[in-house]
């Protein structure tokens, strides 16, 4: 959790908005490396899905990147180099947090809103439900974006339009204000 004011935060998910479940992309490069030693999760064949382009564009948008994925700190190891981030913060998710909230609640929304305490965010999912827009609006007193990614093909142009329109509104807003 945070309290410092500063650039609006994006929580970011691994599985469908970097890694999409639809046919591999065909339309960026693959990385090709010298052979380094084994790490956590290098033998999962859903990574070449990865675009290395990605960190790139995350970083651009100038926002603070935090990990808000069930790879918790396998994300900062095995995702980040090979779509070129840094190490970032990461979501430590509770226990057991099924049960808690209205019925289609995600999981992970009262976590996010309480490590957010107040600053603008954006949360990239593909599990986004309207219950989590709802609960988010009601509870969260900063500006939010719940931007639901199509997991089939992961974060696309569009998604970064989204996100980059909503991220110069924020800033246009705060600098008014």
């Amino acid at each position: 959790m945070t309290s410092v004011p500063g650039r609006p935060l994006l929580f970011l998910d691994v599985d469908g908005p970097l890694i999409p479940f639809g046919s591999p992309p065909s339309d960026h490069p693959q990385t090709v490396t010298a052979p380094s030693p084994p790490s956590p999760g290098h033998g999962n064949p859903l990574l070449t899905r990865l675009d290395p382009g990605l960190g790139a564009r995350l970083t651009a948008l100038g926002c603070d990147l935090v990990w808000a994925t069930t790879w918790t700190e396998e994300a900062n190891e095995v995702v980040s180099p090979r779509i070129g981030l840094p190490r970032l913060p990461v979501v430590e998710w509770p226990a057991s947090p099924a049960d808690e909230g209205p019925h289609g609640l995600h999981w992970k929304t009262r976590c996010l809103v309480e490590w957010a305490d107040g600053r603008p965010f954006i949360w990239v999912d593909d599990e986004i439900t309207a219950m989590d827009r709802l609960w988010v609006d009601a509870a969260h007193p900063g500006p939010s974006l719940l931007h639901r990614v199509d997991p089939a093909v992961g974060l696309e142009d569009a998604d970064f339009r989204v996100l980059t329109e909503w991220l110069e509104a924020v800033t246009a807003h705060r600098a008014a204000g």
